[in-house]
């Protein structure tokens, strides 16, 4: 029971803080309405209740009425969207007080004047479009990307507000098609064998998707020859060593001790003898058998060695330069067996069920060098996404 009552005590003091009658004197006044409403709606003759609400709702219309004036007597272009949210609150609050009126102090009846906010929401929700437009034209003008990009949410917030600007969808159209960053991603062979077209292809099958961002799109064919690309990354394979064919013999030689049948076993005068049942009394007789294991060891490996290139066009410069490299290796043990098969074990007898491979080829080797070679190259790519803008 102890350990319960400083439990109880905790939930009531959080319940306490979180009251509307805390939120109130804590200033923070639209917590303060919304728990009143809240509790309002339950007992609509909660008078505690009813005394935060009138409270709170007047000094929260009077800050937001007062910031309004302010506002409005401080004639930036850029402050009719706060303009515009702040009348669309005092809106929305006085649609929840509503939700509980009409309200009875006792036998006072409790007032909330009404005012129609939607012309002042309306002008202001035009005037912050006005601004946002303008704001995005003149955006246009620097040449930047981060000025196209700002330019592009601007045109967009102006279409949210109003939408019947002539031309904005071209606008916001431009102002993407401006912003974006475009990086082309290329594959270079530096080494002395060439490469089959479908080789390349998969190595460059690259999860462009999950590579792209909202203003950073990647390409691996260069479908328009108008893009200017703002990053080039050049995958770059430089060194690509295959081993020779190598082939090495190793042999064993298996002994086994194997049943072969059975002997009498005598007495002295050469009799057989019995035992106490009179059974003749056999003794087994043991052959030793042997087999020569030939095995045959196959070998073929491949190392491609390379590097990744981050490259910004303008200005052109090297941003970073990662290694990358792959491996594959061909290996096959086939088993040959010369004398008695009884001599193996069961593991080395399934060996000689092997057989010797055709070697692969050289590009046979490259290729099977690709699944690593594509690991590699998708981690640089992620691993240097931030050096792309």
């Amino acid at each position: 029971m102890r350990r319960l009552i400083p439990f109880i005590l905790i939930v009531l003091v959080l319940a306490g803080c979180g009251s509307s009658k805390k939120q109130l004197e804590r200033g923070n006044y639209d917590a303060a309405i919304e728990k009143a409403v809240k509790q309002l709606r339950r007992d609509k003759s909660d008078r505690k209740q009813i005394a935060v609400l009138e409270e709170a709702y007047r000094i929260a219309n009077e800050q937001d009425n007062e910031r309004v004036r302010f506002l409005k007597m401080e004639g930036k272009p850029d402050s009719w969207d706060e303009i515009y949210q702040t009348f669309r609150r005092l809106n929305d609050r006085q649609s929840l007080v509503r939700t509980v009126t009409p309200l009875m102090d006792g036998s006072r009846p409790v007032e909330f004047t009404y005012t129609d906010y939607m012309p002042e929401m309306v002008a202001a929700k035009k005037k912050a479009a006005d601004f946002y437009y303008a704001h995005g034209v003149e955006l246009m003008k620097s040449n930047l990307k981060e000025s196209y990009r700002q330019a592009y949410y601007e045109f967009a917030r102006a279409k949210n507000y109003v939408g019947d600007y002539e031309g904005i969808d071209n606008k916001i159209l431009d102002a993407r098609t401006k912003g974006m960053s475009r990086v082309f991603v290329v594959l270079q062979n530096k080494s002395i064998l060439k490469f089959p077209k479908d080789f390349e292809d998969d190595l460059l099958a690259l999860d462009l998707p999950n590579l792209n961002s909202e203003w950073v799109e990647y390409h691996t064919q260069n479908l328009d020859p108008n893009i200017q690309y703002d990053y080039i990354v050049n995958v770059n394979v430089k060194n690509i060593m295959v081993s020779p064919d190598q082939t090495m013999q190793r042999d064993s030689l298996a002994k086994k001790e194997i049943p072969d049948g059975f002997t009498y076993v005598l007495d002295k005068k050469g009799n057989v003898m019995k035992d106490s049942l009179g059974n003749d009394i056999k003794q087994k007789k043991f052959k030793t058998v042997q087999c020569a294991l030939v095995e045959t060891l196959q070998r073929k490996s491949c190392v491609i060695e390379g590097d990744i290139e981050v490259i910004q066009m303008n200005p052109n410069r090297l941003l970073k330069k990662d290694p990358i490299g792959a491996q594959s290796n061909f290996e096959n043990i086939s088993s040959r067996a010369i004398g008695d098969l009884q001599a193996l074990s069961p593991q080395q007898l399934e060996r000689t069920k092997t057989q010797i491979l055709p070697f692969p080829s050289d590009i046979e080797m490259v290729i099977r060098c690709s699944e690593s070679l594509k690991q590699a190259i998708r981690g640089s790519m992620q691993n240097n996404r931030r050096y792309i803008l």
